[in-house]
């Protein structure tokens, strides 16, 4: 059973985003907010698996919301849940695992559910053996049916995404089906440092470190990326740079 938060500032649109929510029995409502504030003081106690997100409230933005969102640990899911279409570039540049239109369409719903479903399965089998770190300076990874050989010096960050994990360099992006943690595994940790449950970042392509909502942090990467760091690994992040 999923548990679920939903923020908009409308009290119509929340009654009918929970009862399809509800309807699908897969569902439970641990909470609503009409406020980013709100929201901020419920969602890290109620700590739901998503939170269903309307962009425009009364005086706030739920695009910045969002982003001090992903600081949490652990981190919701977030599905966009508006009436504007504008924003959703936007929105999946902030990880959001969907982008629903008001009025809701109850087989729309279903739809986000099921995708909300697959980023909480764990896709590895357990008896896979553990990769080592690579000792050639580069990561193989399967992409479309092609054996692909990255360069780690090149690598900026890894993230997860839908599911899949976006390894960024600094000429392109790769999306892969192999997990975060798995490929960690593959990674030299003198390079790498994890920061967040979504993201691990290469230490030689942070340019700068800026003090972020509730202690956290978001780290400027060299390739232009701004990556979270969440409170879970902001004394790792500190131990390592002596700050």
């Amino acid at each position: 059973m999923l548990r679920a938060f939903i923020v908009d500032d409308e009290p119509l649109a929340r009654d009918e985003l929970k009862y399809l929510l509800l309807r699908s029995k897969q569902v439970e409502i641990v909470g609503e907010a009409d406020s980013k504030q709100d929201a901020l003081e419920q969602i890290p106690a109620l700590r739901p698996d998503v939170v269903f997100l309307d962009i425009e409230l009364a005086e706030d933005n739920g695009l910045e919301l969002a982003k001090q969102l992903l600081t949490l640990d652990p981190t919701p899911v977030i599905v966009f849940a508006t009436a504007y279409d504008e924003y959703a570039l936007k929105s999946f540049e902030l990880n959001a695992v969907d982008y629903i239109l008001k009025p809701f369409n109850e087989k729309r719903i279903q739809q986000t559910l099921e995708k909300v479903h697959r980023m909480h399965r764990v896709p590895e089998d357990t008896c896979q053996a553990t990769p080592s770190p690579t000792q050639s300076g580069k990561i193989a990874v399967l992409l479309d049916e092609r054996i692909v050989l990255i360069d780690c010096q090149k690598i900026a960050y890894l993230g997860s995404c839908e599911g899949k994990c976006a390894i960024k360099t600094l000429e392109r992006e790769y999306k892969v089906c192999e997990s975060l943690t798995m490929l960690e595994k593959k990674l030299n940790s003198d390079q790498f440092i994890r920061v967040h449950r979504g993201f691990i970042v290469n230490i030689d392509h942070i340019t700068e470190i800026q003090p972020w909502f509730n202690s956290t942090y978001n780290l400027i990467m060299k390739e232009g990326s701004s990556i979270p760091v969440s409170r879970t690994y902001v004394k790792d992040l500190r131990n390592l740079f002596g700050f």
